[in-house]
């Protein structure tokens, strides 16, 4: 059972994610995000301390949702259909929380920037997830010599985050899976297919 506690963090992260969507995190107020919200002022500041703190809190909780996402796949027997797997979990989180990743994609490479610290752990977290899949490809001998597997990881985190928001801001009405595939695509060129 959910707590009032808890309905009142995720009514707050719904609101800045809103605001921020159409505003950007720079502009928004406390004042903004209690009224977005339907709260009184004060809460902002009991659940959070201040609005860096709850844009801290809503970054990491973002982040942490889509790296529980992609650790879901990563026992899959076969690793290309596995990163596979994890690529599609990416898009659909990237279309269903659309202000977020906007929101991710945006802060991640301004600099500098006022979340840089908390991005760089996030950005890493979920980086790290993408290099262990990839060094489970290259275990079984499916990456072609001299791939350097921290810079593939980080490619691929940007490539992914930059085509599934050119997808929903450009091009929503292609399917999840086309998207995907053309992601892949990429992947397999280097990786190859099944033996």
């Amino acid at each position: 059972m959910t707590s009032r506690a808890e309905t009142t963090k995720h009514r707050l992260f719904e609101a800045t994610l809103r605001l921020a969507g159409t505003r950007g995190l720079v502009g928004l107020t406390v004042d903004d995000i209690a009224a977005e919200a339907g709260v009184a002022k004060g809460t902002v500041y009991y659940n959070f301390g201040s609005k860096d703190g709850l844009i801290d809190a809503l970054l990491r909780y973002g982040v942490g949702q889509l790296a529980d996402g992609l650790r879901g796949h990563a026992d899959e027997p076969d690793p290309v259909l596995a990163l596979e797997s994890m690529v599609d979990t990416a898009l659909t989180f990237v279309a269903e929380y659309r202000g977020f990743s906007q929101i991710l994609v945006s802060e991640l490479w301004r600099t500098p920037g006022q979340w840089h610290e908390t991005l760089t752990l996030l950005r890493e977290e979920v980086i790290s997830i993408v290099k262990q899949q990839l060094q489970r490809i290259d275990d079984a001998g499916r990456l072609p010599e001299g791939v350097q597997i921290p810079t593939a990881a980080a490619g691929l985190f940007g490539t992914l985050l930059v085509v599934a928001l050119d997808w929903q801001v450009f091009q929503p009405q292609r399917a999840r899976s086309d998207i995907r595939d053309s992601v892949m695509y990429l992947v397999r060129g280097v990786a190859g297919r099944p033996g």
